[in-house]
């Protein structure tokens, strides 16, 4: 069973199995993983399981959550990988240490970690509001959620729903919407969810088109909007939440 070892500092405060697919960590006691720290927000990030792999992603937190010293907004976690999190660290202890072989690495262009610079963070995540666990009242603000309708290209699935606050498009394994190319993006884009509404951010400018336009920057996303990445078409649409 993989774990995680809380430390603060040089030292260990305990261990945490991994017995859960999702597990949210921060300040507050509604937290699966509880740090009681100034630092650390309320609800800071989660990790969770993504196919053979686990995953942790930031949830637009002030102090932002790291990788071996490296900010993240998400990112695959291999063995004895550290997540900091202010003065405290997870040390990440996989069950399945074949997956940590060099034979065993995904190709390039499947499963690098999703790097985004302070500003492109900064844009991304102004206003978002992060998933409220143990709560039926997620996003008040929010009644519709964004969905994604594959109309052409390879993709492993036919709809995708926007429920997080950060929804990757491109070829690595830690986004969610998956396109296909020999030249397509690691990260190609992220659709950000915020009280308003939706926002497409191009990652690689130029490359995303919104109804036939190249995107650089970002845009507010409306309903029956065609996004295109490279061959990859989908539709956006919302639906109402029940």
């Amino acid at each position: 069973m993989p774990k995680l070892i809380l430390k603060f500092g040089p030292a260990v405060i305990k261990d945490i199995p991994i017995t859960k697919n999702i597990l949210t960590v921060g300040r507050k006691e509604d937290n699966d993983i509880v740090i009681d720290n100034p630092a650390v927000s309320g609800h800071h990030a989660k990790i969770y399981q993504q196919g053979n792999s686990y995953v942790v992603e930031d949830l637009g937190s002030t102090n932002g959550t790291f990788i071996n010293e490296k900010k993240v907004l998400k990112a695959a976690l291999k063995n004895s990988d550290q997540i900091g999190l202010a003065k405290h660290t997870l040390t990440f202890v996989s069950d399945d240490k074949a997956s940590d072989s060099p034979e065993a690495a995904p190709p390039k262009g499947g499963g690098e970690t999703i790097v985004i610079d302070a500003k492109q963070q900064r844009e991304l995540l102004s206003g978002a509001k992060p998933k409220t666990t143990g709560t039926t009242d997620q996003t008040a603000a929010i009644e519709k959620t964004g969905a994604l309708r594959i109309v052409d290209g390879v993709v492993d699935k036919t709809e995708i729903e926007l429920s997080g606050i950060l929804t990757y498009i491109g070829t690595s394994e830690t986004s969610l919407v998956k396109i296909k190319g020999m030249f397509a993006p690691s990260a190609a884009a992220a659709i950000a969810r915020k009280p308003d509404g939706y926002v497409l951010k191009a990652i690689k400018e130029g490359y995303p088109k919104v109804n036939d336009k190249s995107l650089k920057g970002e845009t507010k996303l409306k309903d029956g909007d065609m996004l295109e990445f490279g061959k990859t078409k989908m539709v956006f649409f919302e639906k109402v939440k029940k």
